[in-house]
């Protein structure tokens, strides 16, 4: 995710911190100290961290239950809104999606379980009404927050660990992609829900909220769709087959008239032996001309590590690797093993409109 960097690893996935958080830090940092002077400031800063831990260990749950199925989960980013584990692909038997779902409220009931039975911290309704009142007590917050993270979580629409829940139920009396396009409705309902009521009571929180569900629904829907569609079809039914490619030593005009010459956002780099090296993006470019050290040839502005995949693999599970490993483009293998077509998220998505349609034609 852009505007976030990692700040380590924990149980093998990279922890990330998107930028906008030390915003939120610094805003309840800054109210807090006007409001009621430096220990009140120090104090609500280190309830948002505090409770930014229990949003990290709610999403290691979602991590760790997914790896009993064999699932890696690449990262964890910290945003202002929460958590995101960006598991690289969800379990599509609806009990271990059951499962995984679950996990993260259930850490967080756990957490409140310890602060309440053992560390004596009182939950009450008020606490729900009144989170930001440091006189309730910095354990009693936490505890709250905790209890609401979990019940909040298991709402049934999309993006919620409820709503997850939701589909998979669904999914048990109906194909996965109906089933996510109910889930995602349930989802976009309750953003503009959440949306009215920042709206109408001048919550701004609310309203990033909504716009955050109704946008990750939206994706979820689109996400499932895109796999249904790659079911039917092989490698080679997606692959661009008509492209320019660049050499390493080739300089940055050459690679800018190539640009300009062709439609393509991504040039396929190969060396004098035919062998790829890897792709050179339309923003690296974009990047390497505006930036005060320009390099000379493009080699060094090259992404490497291309995955690869034959022409008669599975289409969706090209689209796994596609999106695995976060590369700009897939490239497509003869069985000599040359490189005869690359595949993007772009020309995917295109292809999943044009089948869409031919579908419903």
């Amino acid at each position: 995710m852009s505007w976030s960097f990692s700040i380590g690893r924990i149980l093998g996935s990279d922890l990330r911190v998107h930028a906008t958080f030390f915003l939120l830090l610094m805003w309840i940092g800054a109210s807090a100290y006007m409001d009621d002077g430096p220990m009140a400031a120090l104090e609500n800063v280190a309830f948002v961290v505090a409770l930014f831990a229990c949003v990290v260990a709610h999403e290691f749950g979602h991590a760790l239950t997914a790896r009993r199925y064999g699932i890696k989960t690449p990262d964890i980013t910290l945003l202002p809104i929460g958590g995101m584990a960006r598991l690289e692909r969800m379990p599509e038997k609806p009990a271990q999606e059951i499962t995984v779902a679950l996990a993260g409220p259930a850490v967080n009931i756990v957490i409140w379980l310890v602060l309440t039975l053992i560390l004596g911290a009182k939950t009450s309704i008020t606490g729900f009404t009144d989170i930001e009142n440091v006189e309730i007590g910095f354990l009693q917050r936490l505890a709250v927050v905790n209890l609401f993270l979990a019940l909040f979580n298991l709402l049934p629409a999309f993006p919620m660990d409820g709503g997850r829940v939701f589909r998979a139920f669904l999914a048990l009396s109906m194909d996965r992609a109906r089933a996510t396009r109910i889930a995602a409705m349930a989802g976009q309902a309750l953003a503009f829900l959440f949306g009215w009521l920042g709206l109408t009571s001048g919550n701004p929180v609310l309203v990033l909220i909504a716009v955050f569900i109704f946008m990750a629904a939206t994706a979820e829907n689109s996400d499932v769709a895109l796999h249904e569609v790659a079911r039917t079809l092989k490698a080679r039914d997606a692959m661009i087959t008509s492209f320019e490619t660049l050499s390493p030593d080739d300089s940055l005009q050459a690679a800018t008239a190539a640009l300009i010459r062709t439609t393509q956002h991504e040039f396929p780099v190969k060396d004098h032996g035919g062998q790829l090296v890897g792709f050179l993006t339309r923003n690296a470019l974009f990047e390497a001309l505006n930036g005060d050290n320009a390099p000379n040839h493009i080699a060094q502005i090259t992404t490497g590590n291309i995955p690869t995949v034959q022409l008669s693999d599975p289409l969706d599970h090209a689209l796994d690797h596609l999106f695995r490993n976060a590369a700009p483009a897939l490239a497509v293998l003869n069985p000599a093993g040359d490189m005869i077509g690359y595949i993007t998220r772009e020309n995917m998505g295109e292809l999943m409109v044009v089948r869409g349609r031919g579908g419903r034609g």
